[in-house]
């Protein structure tokens, strides 16, 4: 399933393609947020700017899908909720480690994928 790629969410897809992870911030309260949006839900103001994540954070919550939802998912796979560092939480994949390795409070670090249709995903892995 391809994401929907619109004026708000282009600086992020563009970004993901050179291996950066960018998130908006708000620029009268200095907090992150995500997903991208013409205004701050802190201020219903449009003083956004986007910066640069560090692309680090703690594993939130998870859940493991056996339902094939999407192809080239194969079953069962876990989806995580990563709570950034920077504040945002994202809801992404998990590369490189299996359900049974994930425990609430690990640190997670932001890595790479090429998609398909040339969509580069960002995704986590759990921190050495």
């Amino acid at each position: 399933m391809k994401p929907v790629i619109d004026v708000w969410s282009t600086p992020f897809w563009d970004a993901a393609r050179e291996g950066r992870l960018m998130v908006q911030r708000c620029t009268d309260t200095g907090q992150c947020f995500f997903p991208p949006a013409p205004v701050s839900p802190f201020t219903g103001r449009p003083n956004t700017e986007w910066i640069e994540s560090a692309g680090r954070g703690e594993l939130f919550s998870f859940v493991v899908f056996h339902q094939k939802y999407f192809p080239g998912f194969p079953t069962p796979y876990p989806v995580v909720m990563v709570k950034l560092d920077e504040g945002p939480m994202l809801l992404t994949n998990l590369r490189g480690a299996e359900a049974s390795a994930l425990k609430i409070g690990q640190r997670m670090h932001v890595v790479f994928d090429p998609g398909v249709d040339g969509i580069t995903l960002p995704q986590f892995e759990i921190a050495a």
